[in-house]
C-alpha cells in the first residue's frame, strides 16, 4: 500500500520539477536569443548594464529619467535584471527611485521590484540547479553564502536581508538550492529588505542638499546597528550551549 502511493507521487513531483524548469528555461531562453539577434533589444540591455555598473548615481538617475513615463517600468525591469546579474549593485537603483519619484513612492518600487527578483533567483536556482548559479555569479561567492546557511539555518534569510555587505542575489540563490519553503523565504526577505529600502529611499530623496554626510552617518549606525544586535544573539547562543 505504502509502496503504491510512493510510486504515484513520484512521477508527479517529477512533471511539477520538470514543469518549473521549463518555466524558467523558456523565458530565458527567449531573452538570450532576443539579445543575440534582435539589436535594439542587445543594445537597450547593455545601456542599462552600463548606465548601473558604471555610470554612479548620477549615470543611473539620468538612465530611468529619459524614460519619461515608462520611467517606473524601466526602473523596475533594471532592478530584476541586477537580480540576475549579482555584481550590480541594487542601491544605484533604489537611490536612483526615491531622487526621481519621491522617498514614498521610490521605496514602494524598489521594494517590490527586488522582491521579484529575489523570487526569480530563487526559482531559478531550484529548477536549474547549483551549476547555473555558479556561471550566474561565482563559486566563491556562493560557498560562503552556504556556510553562512549551516551556520544560521532558518534565521539565515532574515540576517542577510537586514546585513548591507552581504549579497542579496546570491542569498536569493543559495536559498532555492535548499529545502526551504519559498513562502518563508519570500516572508524573511520582505521583512529583512524592508528597512534597508525605507533608509535608502529616505536618504535618496534627501540627496539634493548636504546629505551625503547624513547618508553615510545613517548607513554607518545601521550597520552598527545591525552588528550589535548580531554579536549578541551569537553571545546568547553561545552562552546557553555552555549552561
Amino acid at each position: 500500500m505504502t509502496q503504491r502511493h510512493t510510486d504515484k507521487t513520484n512521477p508527479q513531483e517529477e512533471r511539477l520539477k520538470n514543469s518549473s524548469k521549463l518555466a524558467i528555461l523558456v523565458p530565458l531562453l527567449v531573452l538570450l536569443l532576443a539579445y543575440f539577434i534582435i539589436p535594439s533589444f542587445r543594445n537597450g540591455i547593455n545601456n542599462a548594464l552600463k548606465a548601473i555598473s558604471t555610470g554612479g548615481l548620477s549615470g543611473v538617475i539620468e538612465y530611468i529619467r529619459g524614460y519619461g513615463a515608462k520611467a517606473a517600468v524601466v526602473s523596475f525591469l533594471l532592478m530584476v535584471l541586477q537580480s540576475v546579474i549579482a555584481p550590480i549593485p541594487a542601491v544605484l537603483i533604489t537611490l536612483a527611485n526615491a531622487a526621481i519619484f519621491g522617498w514614498v513612492k521610490g521605496a514602494i518600487l524598489s521594494w517590490s521590484s527586488a522582491m521579484v527578483g529575489a523570487a526569480l533567483c530563487f526559482f531559478i536556482a531550484r529548477s536549474l540547479g547549483r551549476d547555473a548559479v555558479i556561471k550566474l555569479s561565482s563559486k566563491g561567492a556562493l560557498e560562503n553564502i552556504e556556510d553562512f546557511f549551516a551556520r544560521y539555518g532558518k534565521h539565515t534569510i532574515l540576517l542577510a536581508r537586514l546585513l548591507p555587505f552581504i549579497s542579496f542575489d546570491i542569498v536569493s540563490y543559495a536559498a532555492g538550492l535548499t529545502s526551504m519553503g519559498f513562502w518563508g523565504f519570500f516572508l524573511a526577505t520582505g521583512l529583512g529588505q524592508l528597512p534597508a529600502t525605507i533608509v535608502y529611499s529616505y536618504t535618496g530623496g534627501e540627496l539634493d542638499g548636504g546629505a551625503r554626510g547624513i547618508f553615510m552617518f545613517v548607513i554607518i549606525i545601521s550597520v552598527l546597528a545591525v552588528l550589535v544586535a548580531f554579536i549578541r544573539k551569537r553571545y546568547n547562543e553561545k552562552h546557553k550551549t555552555n549552561l
